[in-house]
């Protein structure tokens, strides 16, 4: 089955995000103007009006009814879903990177970059639901500064997300490492440093028990988020933009290409961006989809797992579906030793219960 081509930005794109019933697609750009999709016709719903910068993130409440939308023009902006009205603006000191939920969708997180003498920032906001959105406050309930490094480097941070029941903020930064801060008061509960280069994207699976890191080091890492254990990597040849984990199979999809500034001067064949799948466990690369014309930028995976998205930066945003051979295919069980006959039922008993997911 062809991808469907959304076509409807007009600079690369930025993010790529399905809300949490899959049914609707949210697609920002370097165009200033985030869209919603229909996901099972690639109908393109609506936009929302009112940025005037790119914008470099955006998140959907757990119920699809108010979205916020993180942009360089400083400021992130509360949407609502449905009308597509701009419900809001938060203003900050510098361009607004990240922007996630809270569980429960009372409140939400930004991460800003440095502006002048403002240090970057992490930044929460209260908007509780059933309040009148002209009582929410204009200045964030939280503000964790983030300061030089002790060797006077500025520490950007890239990506924010709330850990299961809000325990921790969770964000990653342009030198490699990932912090934990404390949503309340804003304590720096852990640090350490899954890559030497930037961290471009994480992304995490859908009930937060694992995520997976994509890196400018040319590799992705997945980890467990209870005990941050790094548990497997994924190599490639050039710098991993995003990568996802699927929700029905243990595969995991990398994109990504040379930085927007080097891509006219490496040879090679045209159309090498793909999106790679990676087997989870054996962190084997088993298969490539081609298609775009510039370094994908991001990937979404529905939580049905019946289709993925892509965004590139040649502005289209591919919406795949799985053909049937992908959703039937089994995954190899390696060879086992000896004891053949315990081993083997326990593998039916594993795709059984897979089955039944």
């Amino acid at each position: 089955q062809r991808p469907i081509l959304l076509k409807g930005h007009e600079r690369s794109i930025t993010v790529v995000k399905f809300n949490f019933d899959g049914d609707l697609l949210f697609t920002a750009s370097k165009d200033h103007i985030p869209s919603v999709w229909r996901t099972e016709n690639g109908e393109r719903l609506g936009t929302f009006n009112g940025h005037k910068g790119t914008i470099w993130d955006l998140d959907v409440c757990r119920f699809s009814k108010r979205v916020v939308t993180a942009s360089a023009d400083a400021s992130a902006k509360l949407w609502d879903c449905e009308t597509g009205e701009c419900i809001k603006t938060f203003v900050h000191h510098g361009p607004v990177r990240g922007a996630a939920w809270a569980d429960g969708s009372n409140m939400f997180a930004t991460i800003s970059d440095p502006f002048v003498e403002h240090n970057a920032q992490i930044s929460v906001y209260d908007v509780p639901e059933n309040d009148d959105p002209s009582n929410y406050s204009d200045s964030p309930r939280l503000e964790i500064d983030l300061p030089k490094t002790s060797d006077g480097k500025r520490v950007n941070a890239t990506n924010i997300v709330w850990l299961n029941l809000n325990e921790a903020l969770f964000v990653t930064f342009d030198n490699g490492s990932i912090r934990l801060y404390d949503p309340t008061t804003g304590e720096e509960l852990d640090e350490f440093y899954p890559h030497e280069k930037k961290i471009n994207r994480v992304s995490f699976n859908l009930d937060k028990t694992l995520f997976i890191t994509s890196s400018a080091d040319f590799t992705a890492k997945l980890y467990d988020v209870v005990d941050l254990k790094h548990l497997k990597t994924y190599k490639t040849d050039r710098p991993v933009n995003d990568a996802v984990i699927s929700e029905t199979k243990d595969h995991i999809l990398l994109g990504g290409g040379q930085e927007a500034m080097s891509v006219t001067t490496t040879s090679g064949k045209v159309g090498k961006f793909e999106t790679r799948f990676f087997h989870l466990v054996y962190e084997e690369e088993f298969g490539s989809v081609k298609g775009h014309f510039g370094p994908i930028n991001a990937l979404a995976i529905n939580p049905n797992g019946r289709s993925y998205a892509s965004g590139a930066e040649d502005g289209y945003i591919r919406l795949h579906y799985f053909d049937k051979s992908y959703l039937d295919m089994k995954d190899p069980v390696p060879e086992v030793l000896e004891e053949g006959e315990e081993e083997d039922d326990e593998t039916e008993d594993r795709e059984s219960e897979s089955d039944s997911d």
